[in-house]
């Protein structure tokens, strides 16, 4: 009859055309079934004599199991369709657990609607087949008795002799063909049933499937569904509306040419499975909906796929937050909303990848209209907070907020910046770029009317993030702001040195009666190696000047980042002690004038008038490696007094 074939494994695919293929069978079951109906009223007529009826359960057959084996699968497609959409409709912010429940429902769903596209499949072809003889069979059995019950029907049966016995030889090699192909059809069947993985094509060549594409249409966004193709040596994007429901096309074809496929980050759109695409032929950037995490593999694999942006603290992420900032600083410093308004996702993302690329950042002009100036903003946020780590550190996160939580203004604003010395010497450049770039932009409140108020509630929340979020750590948003309103404010102390700042506080603390504070204690034991000269130890110097807390020269390792120490106790360390003369603290024996409590595996714990043996300078400026109990760690310089 020249139909298409229908394959099992257009079942998993379910494109446009194995639907229209399905349909064409649908309308040739549709037209034997009405050629069916109009033998049976004519026979009707030629026997209404004889009283008889010509036999009709091979059509009642046909019709029953095609019409049920169609409502079966239109119900499960519009059920499959309608499971699937709720499904993408998934926030990614919910819990794993129930995202990982719905995947596993979808997967049920989906399973059962191949299972009963196949069997649609199989029961179509088996119709189609049987129809050859079972309706056939019986007109020509009817005939043979017609022709022998009517007396001249005798010399018709004789001349229909030939052909009744061509047609019976040609029916029962049909039926035996038919028999023969369908216990290996059906056994093909369970084979796809059981592993549809292994059966399902996929050509090195071209990948095609469902996409749900993001369109903007009179101020909403929604996603549409097509059937996208994609040839990969011409690079070319076919994409087909297409609504399974209706079982028929939408509009016009579209294509297009690649030019790149970038994957979209969880954190960065409500939706899941979702990557970006552009074309060479067409403006903007295409952001396109996978049907699962595995589909979308396949459509970075085909299109040649790319990672979203990994910022890094290295040479590259300095280059490209200076070439930012020169940009904002001097095209739009004045704009309104500056950093509160955001740019288009798209175009931060873009943006991103182009200067974070070797190969294309020196092409990028910041200058021009395509760049404007949220999404350069925007990408300086986007920036920070997709590090690895918040800039400010995990390590540090707490101690800052506790800080912030003062109630003196001074030692608040001291204890910030010294907690700032301590981060690592990147961040801690990188964080004096950016808070003198907010200094400056903070400058021209009066034009972008952004205070530093406004840019601790932008900047806040990025540079202080939490590791987990708690209700402790929500209700602390409010202070990692006021830490970033201080290190605006006092931005030239950022890149001071914890010399400058010790002084400051050394003379507080010597007009002060309290005990010195025992928190913000280093993480790591650090040991100072001694060199022998001529057989004796040379021993290490500390400075304990009201100026600075600094190595001696004489030591053997001096630490060369910026590193702030703890306050000189207000207790003379011994007789020979001055303002300007170094004391050797090399294996001695001291005794503690406060109690301290360890914040951290590498410190001693001790009460006031613990006796520590074998006391050395540490390597961490502030602090002093002594031994209690056969246990060696850390000593808060100023909270002991040699012996």
């Amino acid at each position: 009859m020249g139909l298409p074939a229908l394959e099992f494994s257009d079942c998993y695919l379910d494109s446009p055309q194995f639907r229209e293929r399905l349909k064409s069978h649908e309308a040739e079951l549709d037209k034997t079934n009405k050629f069916i109906k109009e033998l049976i009223k004519d026979g009707k007529a030629l026997v209404q004599a004889l009283k008889s009826k010509f036999p009709a359960d091979g059509r009642e057959r046909v019709a029953v199991a095609a019409r049920e084996a169609k409502k079966k699968y239109d119900k499960e497609t519009e059920k499959y369709c309608g499971v699937l959409e709720k499904h993408l409709s998934l926030s990614a912010k919910k819990k794993e657990a129930h995202l990982h429940e719905a995947d596993n429902q979808v997967d049920n769903v989906r399973q059962h609607f191949y299972e009963v596209s196949l069997e649609y499949v199989f029961k179509v072809q088996e119709v189609q087949e049987r129809k050859m003889f079972d309706f056939v069979e019986p007109l020509l059995a009817f005939l043979q008795g017609l022709f022998t019950y009517y007396h001249h029907g005798y010399e018709l049966a004789k001349d229909f002799n030939h052909f009744k016995t061509d047609l019976t030889i040609s029916i029962q090699n049909t039926r035996n063909r038919f028999e023969s192909t369908r216990s290996e059809v059906e056994s093909l069947m369970r084979k796809m049933k059981e592993n549809p993985h292994e059966h399902k094509s996929i050509s090195q060549h071209l990948m095609e499937g469902y996409l749900f594409v993001l369109e903007k249409r009179s101020f909403v966004s929604t996603w549409v569904k097509y059937y996208c193709t994609y040839h990969r040596e011409p690079k070319r994007v076919t994409m087909v509306l297409f609504d399974p429901k209706s079982g028929g096309k939408m509009g016009e074809e579209e294509s297009f040419i690649l030019k790149s496929c970038t994957r979209r980050k969880t954190d960065s759109i409500e939706k899941r499975f979702c990557f970006d695409v552009e074309a060479m032929d067409r403006p903007g950037v295409i952001t396109m909906q996978a049907l699962s995490e595995e589909d979308r593999r396949l459509w970075m694999e085909a299109m040649d796929g790319r990672e979203p942006v990994v910022a890094q603290l290295d040479v590259i992420g300095f280059n490209v937050i200076k070439k930012f900032i020169y940009a904002v600083e001097t095209r739009g410093i004045d704009e309104q909303g500056l950093y509160r308004i955001a740019g288009v996702n798209s175009k931060v993302q873009k943006l991103l990848s182009l200067t974070m690329d070797p190969k294309t950042c020196a092409d990028v002009e910041l200058d021009s209209p395509e760049w404007e100036i949220k999404t350069i903003t925007s990408a300086i946020k986007h920036y920070l907070r997709v590090l690895p780590a918040p800039l400010m550190t995990y390590q540090y996160q707490r101690s800052f907020i506790k800080a912030a939580k003062m109630d003196n203004p001074e030692t608040r604003v001291t204890e910030i910046h010294t907690l700032v010395h301590r981060l690592p010497e990147k961040n801690r450049q990188m964080l004096e770029l950016l808070v003198n770039h907010l200094a400056n932009v903070a400058s021209h409140h009066h034009q972008n009317l952004m205070t530093i108020a406004n840019l601790g509630v932008v900047f806040g929340p990025t540079l202080l993030r939490p590791q987990e979020e708690t209700v402790a750590a929500i209700m602390d948003i409010k202070f990692q702001n006021i830490v970033v309103e201080i290190l605006i404010e006092h931005h030239e102390r950022v890149r001071d040195g914890p010399n400058n700042m010790l002084s400051n506080q050394s003379r507080r603390r010597s007009t002060e009666s309290k005990a010195p504070s025992c928190s913000e204690r280093p993480l790591t034991l650090f040991h100072t190696p001694t060199h022998s000269q001529k057989g004796m130890n040379t021993a290490v110097s500390v400075n304990v000047s009201t100026s600075a807390t600094s190595p001696s020269p004489a030591s053997p390792r001096s630490p060369s980042w910026p590193m702030f120490s703890a306050p000189s106790s207000p207790h003379p360390v011994s007789s020979a002690s001055s303002d300007s003369s170094p004391v050797s603290v090399s294996g001695r024996k001291a005794i503690a004038l406060y109690a301290c409590k360890a914040e951290h595996e590498s410190e001693l714990s001790f009460i006031a008038g613990t006796v520590f043996m074998n006391v050395h300078a540490s390597r961490e400026p502030g602090w002093l490696e002594g031994t209690l109990d056969g246990r060696k760690g850390l000593i808060p310089e100023n909270y002991v007094e040699f012996l």
